[in-house]
This record gives C-alpha cells, sequence and structure tokens, in this order.
C-alpha cells in the first residue's frame, strides 16, 4: 500500500472521534487526498491491517517525545517545507491560530474562488491564484473566462513578489467574508514556476490554448512557461532509481490506465524499471482492457504526476532539468 493508504488504514481504525482530531491539523488537500483513500481501503484484509498498525507503533516508539516536542514539529516542518511555507502550518498548529482569509480559500471549492474572483482585477486574481497549490488554481481558472486566463497566467508569471502590506490589506478583504485576520509573513508568491505548474494540471488542450493566448501577449514568456512544464512525456526523462521509486508508489490498475496512448518511451521506461512477472501482468492488463475515455486516461496520468510532484517536492527523487517547476 502507499503512505497515503497506510494514513487511511490507521485513521480508520482509530474511530472516529480521534479520527476526526488528527484531520484538524491537516492542510485542505492531505484531508481530501486521506478521505479518497479510506473510502477505497475497504477491502483490507485483517492481517494487512496489523501490519500497518505494527509499522504505525513502531515509528510512534522511534523518536522521544517529552517537552521538545514544539521545537522538534518546527524544525520538522522548516526543513520539510522552507520557512515561508511552514510559518503558517507552525502558527496553526503550535499557537492555535485562526485560518487566514486567504488560507481559507484552500478550503473552497474551485468553482467557488473562481465566483469569488471573476469580478476582480485580474492582478488580484492572478495573487489569489498563486497563493492557492497548482491543482486547485487549475482548477478555478477553468471556470473563469476564457479572455480572462492568459492575461491571469502573464500576471502570475511576471509576479515577483508583493509588498507584504499590500497582501495584507487583500488577506483583510476575505478575511471579512470569512474568518482569521493574521498578518501574513510571505509576500514571495507567483512567479514563472508557479504559471508553469498551473498550466500542468489544466485539462489536456486547454493548456495549449492558453500558451497560444500569451504568445500574442509575451511570445519570449510563453518559451519560458513551456520550458519548466512537466507532461507526463517527460517521465522518460527521469533515471531508473527514480522510476523505481515512482512505481512503487502507483498502484498497478493506474498505470495500466495511463499507460494507454502513451509515447513509447515513457512505456519503455516504465516497462524496463519493472520485474519481468510486473512487467507481463501490466501488459497483460493493459490488452485485456477494452476501449476507455480520454478523460479516464489524463486523470489517471495526472495522478502519477501529483506523485512524482510529492516525491521530488519532499527530496526523495530529482527530476530532469524541465521539471525544475516540482524542486
Amino acid at each position: 500500500m502507499s503512505g497515503v493508504q497506510r494514513a487511511a488504514v490507521v485513521l480508520l481504525s482509530l474511530g472516529e472521534q480521534q479520527a476526526a482530531e488528527v484531520l484538524k491539523h491537516m492542510g485542505a488537500k492531505e484531508v481530501q487526498k486521506l478521505g479518497v483513500a479510506m473510502t477505497s481501503v475497504g477491502s483490507v484484509s485483517r492481517d494487512e491491517v496489523e501490519k500497518v498498525i505494527d509499522e504505525f507503533v513502531d515509528t510512534l516508539e522511534r523518536p522521544s517525545l517529552g517537552s521538545g516536542a514544539d521545537e522538534y514539529v518546527r524544525a520538522v516542518l522548516v526543513q520539510a517545507l522552507g520557512e515561508d511555507r511552514a510559518s503558517s502550518l507552525i502558527d496553526r498548529i503550535l499557537m492555535g491560530r485562526n485560518t487566514t482569509g486567504l488560507d481559507t480559500l484552500k478550503w473552497m471549492e474551485p468553482r467557488a474562488i473562481a465566483d469569488l474572483v471573476r469580478n476582480e482585477h485580474p492582478q488580484i486574481i492572478a495573487i489569489v491564484l498563486s497563493h492557492l497549490d497548482g491543482d486547485q488554481a487549475a482548477e478555478a481558472m477553468k471556470f473563469l473566462p476564457d479572455r480572462t486566463r492568459a492575461d491571469v497566467l502573464v500576471r502570475i508569471a511576471t509576479l515577483d513578489g508583493i509588498p507584504p502590506h499590500a497582501l495584507n490589506e487583500l488577506n483583510d478583504v476575505m478575511a471579512k467574508q470569512f474568518a482569521g485576520n493574521q498578518n501574513l509573513k510571505s509576500s514571495s508568491i507567483g512567479g514563472v514556476k508557479v504559471a508553469a505548474n498551473i498550466l500542468n494540471f489544466m485539462d489536456g488542450g486547454m493548456d495549449e490554448t492558453i500558451l497560444g493566448d500569451i504568445a500574442q501577449i509575451d511570445e519570449a514568456l510563453t518559451g519560458k512557461i513551456r520550458d519548466l512544464m512537466f507532461v507526463f512525456d517527460n517521465l522518460a526523462e527521469i533515471d531508473d532509481r527514480a522510476m523505481q521509486t515512482v512505481l512503487r508508489e502507483v498502484a498497478a490498475d493506474k498505470l495500466a490506465l495511463a499507460l494507454r496512448g502513451a509515447d513509447s518511451k515513457v512505456k519503455d521506461k516504465i516497462i524496463g524499471n519493472m520485474s519481468q512477472r510486473a512487467a507481463e501482468m501490466l501488459v497483460e492488463d493493459m490488452e485485456a482492457r477494452g476501449p476507455v475515455r480520454l478523460a479516464e486516461v489524463e486523470a489517471a496520468q495526472k495522478e502519477i504526476l501529483a506523485i512524482v510532484r510529492k516525491l521530488s517536492e519532499d527530496g526523495t527523487i530529482q527530476l530532469a532539468a524541465k521539471a525544475e517547476v516540482f524542486v
């Protein structure tokens, strides 16, 4: 099982009240991933559950817990996320602060976010979307008018941070509609990497349409964004060790679906990093499947890319130069 599936088994074993207490300390993305996993592990055997719980208990017993727990958590989060990204999370966990206005958007449906900002100036929309995770920003952008998307992406790509007081003012506006009114400590948002990351999550065809619109505004910027985009075919460029690490986290059925219509180089790369038996089973699964919708294939590919992105952000694997957007 993947790490998320093992976490889901632990939470399901805790019971409703205890699991809810744990989820309160997680971000919107983590809650969503765990929720999906918790609904899909119903067929886990008793032996597998016991194994997962034993591993979990063993992990708990390794660090020494005591009065230094706050410092330990702070150090781990800063090392994992960086000072800026960890700051607000540390405040919420260790200081009991409420979610800020802009952070509250991360818990909203993408359509609701788009409805909230669609009448704002494109620069405001760019700042708001830059504050979200790439996939959530991409979903929200789908609900914006066609004429607005390219303008917003250009502004995101050319953002070079904004003054803290301006970010605080925007946060206060959002806070009036939601909860929390703390100051934001980071003004480093936006940039070409953020724009590329958002486009990575756009549905097939829509990313190229937006890039074409951006090219009419700033052709050089389009090239910079395209260079930083990482798509499914780029998996052929990662090294064998990284590929093997990725494959350990990907479910076999998702892999078989994602490879339908994939570039031959990607197929060869993946099959070449599997055991002979596993490769034979994968090929048999692909051949046994009937016709599938393109949307299903793209969804499976995006799920695998999300795993790759997470492993890269954690420092577990290194990606090629074009994957710099994930580093």
